[in-house]
């Protein structure tokens, strides 16, 4: 009888010792997966579908300038490139997918404005990209009054092509498809005549080797876009490590040469990295 005493009261604390345990083990992964810096994993938001920016390839890796960017980032604040947990952000989720804690930073063609610093802290800018017009490389369109007349073609819901028509050439007449490569597909084929959005985003595309050769960018600064890392409102902590992190990047020239290997086959003129913690719209 005593014996059975002694094992329901070893049994009982073995119980407790097993379920603290457990509650420690919890706590313990829930801590180091913060992207506070050195823990287990961190989430970063990117484009999957946007050549020389951010994209998914075939084999499941990611490519572009946001993804090296967000790389180098990520390596300043503690993190390899296996613990990077890259999350596809759509435009219209960016703000949630912040405030929702999904993601701890984002990266993908974040254009900052005074609408979204309401909603979010930018780190950056780290690119002034501007909007410009992609055409076949043997055209004559050479300015944005070029295209009265002529089919231009942008992504529905996008504000480019119809700032053209106003600003610039009213007669142009607009085309707009579902997808930038629904575009590209379409000036390929002479259905369209010219293609606007950001020049970064134009020349990634460009850059890619199925299209080597066929596009150019006209060269036009028809809007200033700086792209910036979103964070989530109030994180200034972080919003410091970055910005140290992307001027490091600049000063050891791993900046330029993620723009190079990323824009460099669609000779893309970039314009020279920004000042870093100069956020304006």
């Amino acid at each position: 009888m005593k014996l059975r005493k002694v094992t329901a009261a070893s049994a009982a604390v073995l119980a407790l010792a097993l379920t603290a345990t457990a509650c420690g083990s919890d706590d313990k992964d829930d801590s180091s997966s913060s992207a506070s810096g050195g823990g287990d994993k961190i989430k970063i938001g990117i484009k999957y579908d946007q050549p020389g920016l951010g994209l998914k390839e075939p084999d499941g890796s990611f490519s572009g300038f946001d993804v090296d960017v967000a790389t180098y980032v990520a390596k300043e604040l503690g993190y390899e490139p296996n613990q990077i947990e890259w999350v596809e952000t759509k435009s219209a989720d960016r703000e949630n997918a912040l405030a929702r804690g999904d993601v701890k930073l984002i990266a993908a063609t974040y254009s900052i404005n005074d609408e979204r610093k309401q909603k979010v802290d930018f780190a950056g800018p780290y690119l002034l990209a501007h909007q410009d017009l992609l055409v076949k490389s043997d055209s004559d369109i050479t300015k944005a009054t070029d295209l009265n007349d002529k089919k231009l073609c942008s992504v529905t819901g996008s504000t480019s092509a119809q700032n053209v028509k106003n600003d610039f050439a009213p007669k142009a007449q607009l085309k707009q498809l579902g997808g930038y490569s629904e575009c590209i597909s379409a000036l390929q084929s002479g259905a369209v005549d010219a293609l606007t959005t950001d020049d970064s985003i134009l020349a990634g595309f460009a850059a890619q080797d199925k299209y080597k050769g066929q596009f150019k960018l006209a060269g036009l600064k028809l809007s200033n876009e700086n792209y910036g890392i979103g964070v989530k409102k109030g994180d200034t902590a972080t919003v410091d490590k970055v910005n140290a992190a992307l001027e490091k990047m600049v000063t050891d020239k791993a900046w330029q040469k993620a723009v190079d290997d990323n824009f460099g086959p669609a000779e893309y003129k970039n314009e020279p990295a920004p000042k870093i913690g100069n956020i304006v719209k």
